[in-house]
């Protein structure tokens, strides 16, 4: 995907956080576009994460359906990126 393309998902995290590091390079090997909001840059976004998921942890990636997932494997990512046919 090129820098042009709009993120198609959102992804909630810190780097302090194993299963957002693991999550975050997993999205990076498969080249979906995603945005990446850092909660240690912007504190005041991890409220935006738990409005959505209901729970304070993370990584929280909001997927384009309006569907999330909070600390999701990485078969549920590929699974629903599969789904959403971001990814073939």
């Amino acid at each position: 995907m090129t820098s042009e393309t709009p993120a198609t998902l959102t992804m909630f995290g810190a780097q302090w956080c194993r299963d957002c590091r693991r999550t975050k390079s997993q999205l990076d090997e498969l080249g979906v576009a995603y945005e990446y909001v850092d909660l240690e840059a912007d504190p005041a976004a991890a409220d935006v994460a738990r409005d959505i998921s209901g729970r304070s942890n993370i990584p929280v990636v909001l997927y384009p359906d309006a569907t999330h997932h909070v600390e999701p494997s990485n078969a549920d990512v590929e699974a629903k990126l599969r789904e959403l046919s971001l990814i073939p």
